[in-house]
């Protein structure tokens, strides 16, 4: 594994495991917790492949330009500046923070560095030419620096696919100390737990005196409380502490916590309260001097639904046209090895509560629905909705078209009539609406798609407070960004069959 650590506080106490029962009882004596020499020795081999990538794509550059230009040598100032680029390429990025440990792995941070490098170096190369007079082709100024952009970022992605697979594997990771509240402190362990590609690894807790029995037992990590975090930090090795908002942990608190953690190397994160709220809805604005948190209401209209809506229906249009001899081929394979229509019509619940008939190929026989009820006991579902893993009801071809999700291209048809959307929460059945409570009922304020967060997550192997969350996540951080990486990440999906039956 490689070694590093983090601890996150929640905003109750913790108690400590059998492991460490020592630190059980509060400490007599703060411990400064020693900083691990080495710690985030994974980070810096990292960031050097980085740089040595980033080195040979500034080489190729300066060579592809140089090559193009024959007639350039060492007197004239496009051969300098083109061999330029292999120095103030790296140390740029250094310089916008594309190499800071806090950016690798997640988050866009990383790739808005990398193009702040990049539109920096366009700038100055071109102001420099104009001002200078310099003699630097087009070929570096307009060619060289953008490619060596793009493909900058093509190498930041395949290292971070290649990052999140050993974070997968537990390796390059944070040890995380979690402190808070019981309740807060147990979701915000099963999130990290949930998704490793964060690099962050539950090593204990700290919570209150009330909850640190229900902590231990739920979360198998030590326990301690809140006057033990630095104490338990320094025992497990961990070097970061992430600290959820409750009374326990308030500014008193906070400021007390980042006091004693001065000079130990141990980060300090604050987690908002407001999980299912991405970064962008949460913005920093001082009023008089004091910091407060602005969260921006979610936008449901405005130029990019607009955009949203216009981009669906070309999509979708070109799809079905490019994917009509396939559709054909499906359509006559479900015809001809099973009784009953080709398209399965069921209505569903939309946007604004809305109905409409969702279309699928069929691939199960003719009176799926009116077997349910006998079905019943093989129900695997914990939520509104009907699951089995091996569904007798499913034909053949039907199962081989579930698997790779081939079943629901005619909601492409859905998509170019307006009732759905490219990408948008899972479309619910009228059944399953009438029994939504407030919060769940936010799912119909957008459009339902025939992909979405669900789709990427793992399908039918989702619990159902689990789909109904990530539903609520898009609804409430919805962007266009988010619906290219969600289509990106579906091909995927798709393609492993994970989660399809």
């Amino acid at each position: 594994m490689c070694p590093g650590g983090t601890v996150l506080l929640d905003h109750s106490t913790v108690r400590l495991g059998t492991a460490s029962r020592a630190l059980a009882e509060p400490p007599t004596t703060l411990r400064r917790p020693r900083l691990r020499r080495g710690g985030a020795a994974w980070a810096g081999r990292y960031s050097r492949a980085l740089t040595a990538f980033e080195v040979v794509a500034a080489a190729v550059a300066a060579g592809t330009v140089l090559g193009a230009h024959p007639d350039a040598s060492p007197t004239t100032s496009l051969f300098w500046a083109s061999l330029g680029l292999v120095a103030v390429w790296p140390a740029l990025l250094h310089a916008t923070g594309a190499h800071a440990e806090r950016v690798f792995g997640t988050g866009s941070d990383e790739y808005r560095a990398v193009g702040r490098a990049g539109f920096v170096l366009l700038a100055v190369a071109g102001f420099a030419s104009y001002a200078a007079d310099l003699d630097l082709s087009r070929a570096l100024v307009v060619g060289a620096v953008p490619a060596l952009t793009l493909g900058t970022l093509l190498g930041r992605f395949a290292a971070r696919c290649t990052l999140r697979g050993l974070r997968a594997q537990g390796r390059c990771t944070k040890r995380v100390v979690v402190v808070g509240r019981g309740t807060a402190a147990l979701e915000l362990v099963d999130r990290l737990r949930r998704e490793q590609f964060a690099g962050l690894e539950v090593v204990a807790a700290c919570v209150t005196p009330d909850d640190r029995e229900r902590v231990a037992r739920t979360a198998g990590v030590p326990v301690a409380g809140l006057d033990d975090v630095l104490t338990l930090a320094g025992h497990l090795g961990a070097d970061t502490i992430a600290v959820t908002s409750a009374s326990e942990t308030a500014s008193q608190y906070l400021r007390s916590l980042s006091w004693q953690l001065e000079g130990t190397g141990i980060e300090l994160l604050v987690a908002p309260g407001l999980v299912e709220v991405a970064g962008p809805r949460l913005h920093i604005r001082p009023f008089e001097g004091l910091p407060l948190l602005s969260v921006e209401q979610p936008r449901f209209e405005g130029w990019q639904r607009v955009v949203k809506g216009g981009l669906d229906r070309a999509v979708a249009a070109l799809a079905l046209v490019l994917l009509a001899p396939a559709l054909l081929a499906i359509a006559v394979a479900v015809k001809v090895t099973s009784p009953g229509p080709v398209l399965y019509r069921q209505e569903r619940v939309g946007v604004n509560g809305q109905a409409f008939t969702m279309l699928k190929f069929r691939s199960m026989v003719v009176d799926a629905d009116r077997q349910v009820e006998a079905l019943q006991a093989e129900n695997i579902s914990d939520g509104l909705l009907f699951k089995m893993r091996v569904d007798p009801r499913v034909t053949p071809v039907g199962r081989w078209l579930r698997r790779f999700s081939l079943d629901e291209l005619p909601q492409l048809f859905n998509v170019l009539g307006g009732s759905m959307s490219l990408v948008g929460p899972r479309p619910p059945l009228p059944g399953e609406v009438a029994r939504y409570d407030t919060s769940v009922s936010r799912r119909l304020l957008v459009k339902p798609g025939l992909t979405g967060l669900w789709q990427i997550s793992g399908r039918s192997d989702l619990s159902w407070q689990e789909s109904v969350r990530l539903d609520l996540r898009y609804v409430e951080n919805w962007s266009l960004a988010m619906d290219a990486l969600i289509m990106v990440k579906t091909v995927r999906a798709v393609v492993s069959r994970s989660g399809a039956y």
